[in-house]
């Protein structure tokens, strides 16, 4: 996941890049022609000082590598962002960003 934090006039904008197939179970396999097992992010959430500023709930009808953006306020220089995805098939992911 590449995301991106600014402070711009006290909001904290953050913009994520959740690299992620996003398979909604309808497509084939040009090679073999089964269909492709869905597996998509259900949830994505952002955490900043143990505090849920951000949920998003996505289905399988969302694109490859969802683009997400927010902003919220209370962010300071050096404040750190938790951010978690959860899919369908109980894979999850957690990284981390630090407020410039």
């Amino acid at each position: 996941m590449k995301v991106k934090v600014k402070i711009i006039k006290g909001l904290t904008n953050v913009r994520i890049l959740a690299k992620h197939p996003m398979e909604n179970g309808r497509r084939k396999d040009d090679e073999t022609g089964e269909l492709i097992p869905e597996k998509f992010i259900q949830e994505l959430n952002c955490t900043h000082n143990d505090k849920e500023v951000f949920v998003a709930y996505l289905s399988q009808s969302v694109a490859k590598n969802p683009y997400l953006a927010f902003s919220f306020n209370g962010g300071v220089q050096g404040d750190e962002l938790v951010l978690k995805w959860l899919d369908n098939t109980g894979e999850n992911f957690t990284t981390k960003a630090v407020i410039p």
